[in-house]
């Protein structure tokens, strides 16, 4: 069952994720600036839910997107993403994933992943 208490502003984290969003990858900038910041349903940027922060949450299609670097592919990087991802799910969110290669590579494809997501979701 989705809790909002979970979504809502995690005061406890703010200092964190104002950091990362000025410290974004090149792959999630480039995301954000050229599809995220302006697509409807408005998506949010190093959002906190519960003890993490997503990347990219859009709270109308439940949806957290996820830019994997080098670090997500390490066995602790895998245990980790695999904890948060079973959290976001059992509050109700779906999390989709990509890699910086993806994002750099199959940007157009990437983003119609992102768009059929929504609309499932919406």
């Amino acid at each position: 069952m989705h809790n909002n208490n979970y979504t809502r502003y995690n005061a406890k984290l703010k200092n964190r994720a104002q950091n990362l969003r000025k410290d974004m990858t090149k792959q999630e900038g480039m995301l954000w600036h050229l599809f995220l910041k302006k697509l409807y349903p408005k998506f949010y940027r190093q959002r906190s839910i519960g003890i993490y922060i997503a990347d990219f949450y859009c709270s109308k299609a439940k949806l957290v997107i996820e830019i994997d670097g080098g670090q997500h592919y390490s066995q602790e990087g895998m245990d980790y993403d695999e904890q948060r991802t079973m959290f976001l799910n059992s509050i109700g969110l779906e999390v989709i994933r990509f890699n910086n290669l993806e994002v750099e590579k199959n940007f157009n494809g990437v983003c119609y992943a992102i768009n059929e997501k929504i609309k499932e979701r919406t």
